[in-house]
């Protein structure tokens, strides 16, 4: 209180987490007459820090994501390094790929032995990085914790915080399905996309576009790397997928604006309109059916169904 209530403007205050008695003296000084002082807390993402703000600080406090370098802020040209690498300042910046694989390497590791314990998750390094390494493989596929605790000796309720960890830290999205009383076999189990691709790639294993273009994995990192382009752009006001146990699926369905948006992300060169297609458009009653591919023409596909490139999906709102 001695150090901050003189302070006027804007004052920001880094890795917040580190200190959780702060957020009682942010509540006094933010209902301060006039509120002489703006507070800018930044921190890693922490059951802790979550916990304070939203007990001490609830009313009083906006809660903005950060993310690394994206598609918006970036020219066109650089999508498919910025595929490669991924959004990290230093990986994306890097001399050459060898440089920026080593970073993410080291980060990988930090991350593991220094960063999950001080944001409070009591994890055994090495068991948590076997897992980590699984998941990359599982990265676009529907989520199977009996599987992956299976394979690594654990209980599925290890494995399921496991990635509690990895979502709270933003580093795994947990892609929720769309529940409606359709008359169908819906699956309830989410899917899981890596957030980052290029800390995706360095789990791969992938070292060069080169290896990225011939990996097994090709098609649904792109997936990835695009489902994420077009949430960060479009912020929609919720966002599902969508699959039936008899095979018919959507890969992102957003709902923004009263409006359905279904969205399909193929890595091919000429989409085409698939059964699939047409049944999430009369399930879902959609407004609007993209499929999202790496060329650069848009055209229509069908009716409310369009082709379009991603950069053209990133300027939609």
């Amino acid at each position: 209180m001695s150090a901050l209530q003189g302070l006027r403007g804007l004052v920001v205050v880094d890795e917040a987490q580190r200190q959780p008695k702060l957020f009682p003296v942010l509540r006094v000084l933010a209902d301060r007459a006039g509120a002489p002082a703006t507070f800018l807390i930044l921190g890693s993402a922490s059951p802790e820090l979550g916990r304070q703000s939203s007990e001490s600080l609830a009313g009083r406090i906006e809660i903005i994501e950060m993310q690394g370098f994206s598609l918006v802020e970036l020219p066109v040209e650089t999508k498919d390094l910025l595929w490669q690498r991924g959004g990290f300042p230093r990986s994306y910046l890097a001399a050459s790929d060898e440089d920026s694989l080593a970073w993410r390497k080291n980060f990988i590791r930090t991350f593991l032995e220094r960063d999950l314990a001080a944001l409070g998750f009591g994890m055994p390094p090495a068991v948590m990085g076997r897992f980590w390494s699984m998941l990359a493989h599982y990265h676009g596929q529907i989520w199977n914790g009996a599987e992956i605790a299976a394979s690594l000796g654990i209980a599925p309720n290890t494995a399921r915080s496991y990635l509690d960890a990895l979502e709270q830290t933003f580093l795994v999205r947990r892609l929720l399905p769309w529940h409606a009383n359709l008359g169908k076999r819906l699956v309830k189990a989410p899917k899981l996309y890596f957030r980052d691709s290029g800390l995706l790639h360095a789990l791969l294993g992938v070292r060069s576009p080169t290896e990225l273009l011939v990996h097994p994995k090709m098609g649904a990192s792109w997936e990835g790397f695009a489902l994420e382009s077009v949430l960060h752009a479009l912020e929609p006001d919720e966002a599902y997928f969508y699959a039936v146990h008899s095979g018919s699926e959507l890969d992102l369905l957003m709902l923004k604006g009263g409006r359905r948006i279904g969205v399909e992300f193929k890595r091919a060169d000429a989409p085409t309109l698939t059964r699939s297609m047409n049944v999430a458009l009369s399930d879902l009653s959609l407004d609007e059916l993209w499929v999202v591919y790496p060329g650069t023409r848009s055209y229509e596909l069908g009716e409310k169904v369009q082709v379009r490139s991603l950069e053209s999906c990133l300027v939609s709102k």
